[in-house]
């Protein structure tokens, strides 16, 4: 497949290796005393394990797991508020696959449904509107969650709504944005980090700037990677050259996809629905400044807090974690998976008690999947 093949090369690929090592041993990096890189994507997380990056490269080479996706991300006291939403008389509550299984204290939605809600999985937000066009006697909810990936969709489908005047649909906005946690990451004393393989996905609507702070105001460097085996490694070289030779700059691997100003289309949809909130609560980072989306005003008939008195409209709370996860320090890459004492012991896909071992790009769930780590755990 072409734009596939030609990034999962095997000659390349041991080329690229080849290098990563020469650089780093020019660089003294050992296993004692790794380069630490962080891949912000939980897309990246899967990819390194799912062809088996951490196991080939340097051994001076260790991959720190950082916020991974907004389902990780997710503090539980939201998903109590999706349940107790869902289970509104007369409301069909709507969302993406892997937010029907992620645990809150009265169980998922999954769970929910189970009990009788109408929760329904689907495919875009687009999908729910049409929910809400065909049963204007039923109010119907969007789950709004995601990084700025998915942040241009929902907002151009809350225009829509507000062009039709369909009043029976509403978004319950979850919407969150990756610098800010990366700069709490960076201003955590206990966070050591020499560079960052930063986001695709959400790179391709916002550009590479946003992260020119992280270069400039904290000296390390990050280059936006793409997802195959061939745009990891050539990113890890790209950082590891940067280290060699003291630079600290904003660098974009994923040039075929991410355009360096971003999506403009999408950041004025963006910026015409939404405006930032005060704080955000984030799994294990705690509340963080400016970090979430609300919907403005102007459109408070489609904003499903302001409908139903709940969420931050209602004033933020907070859920403590299950007793022994750590999901929080999992994914703020304090330690690996396997050292979370209820991974594998209460915890799998199959009996979740944290995000992480939910979602398709959960820290947990790679570890599970690729790692061997089951085996271990069992």
């Amino acid at each position: 497949m072409r734009y596939v093949e030609e990034f999962r090369d095997p000659k390349a690929a041991r080329a690229l290796i080849a290098r990563i090592a020469e650089v780093a041993d020019a660089i003294g990096a050992t296993k004692d005393e790794p380069v630490r890189i962080m891949e912000i994507c939980g897309g990246h997380t899967h990819a390194i394990f799912r062809y088996g990056l951490d196991k080939l490269v340097h051994e001076g080479i260790e991959f720190i797991h950082g916020p991974g996706c907004p389902v990780c991300v997710l503090p539980m006291a939201r998903v109590d508020e999706c349940v107790e939403i869902a289970e509104r008389p007369g409301v069909i509550f709507t969302t993406f696959g892997d937010a029907m299984r992620v645990p809150g204290t009265k169980g998922s939605l999954m769970q929910a449904k189970a009990r009788g809600a109408d929760v329904r999985m689907v495919y875009s937000p687009l999908d729910a509107l049409e929910l809400a066009r065909r049963n204007p006697d039923r109010e119907v909810v969007f789950f709004g969650l995601g990084f700025e990936t998915t942040t241009p969709s929902t907002a151009l489908t809350l225009l829509q709504a507000a062009r039709e005047q369909i009043p029976n649909f509403s978004i319950f906005c979850n919407h969150i944005t990756v610098p800010p946690p990366l700069k709490a990451l960076l201003d955590d004393p206990w966070m050591m980090l020499d560079g960052f393989v930063g986001p695709g996905h959400v790179s391709m609507v916002i550009g590479v700037h946003a992260y020119d702070f992280i270069a400039a105001d904290y000296g390390k460097p990050i280059v936006v990677a793409g997802f195959e085996p061939l745009d990891l490694l050539q990113s890890v070289l790209m950082v590891l050259e940067q280290i060699r030779y003291g630079r600290a700059e904003v660098e974009n691997q994923y040039a075929r996809v991410v355009p360096e100003h971003g999506n403009p289309i999408s950041l004025k949809a963006i910026d015409e629905v939404y405006e930032p909130r005060p704080s955000f609560e984030w799994r294990g980072l705690g509340e963080i400044d400016a970090s979430g989306l609300r919907i403005r005003p102007a459109f408070a008939a489609w904003d499903a807090e302001e409908k139903f008195g709940i969420g931050y409209a209602a004033g933020p709370r907070h859920v403590a974690e299950p007793e022994g996860c750590a999901c929080g320090q999992v994914m703020t890459g304090r330690i690996k998976p396997t050292a979370c004492p209820r991974f594998g012991a209460g915890c799998s896909p199959e009996t979740p008690l944290g995000a992480l071992m939910v979602s398709s790009e959960g820290a947990c769930a790679a570890y599970w999947q690729y790692g061997g780590a089951r085996v271990a755990a069992e």
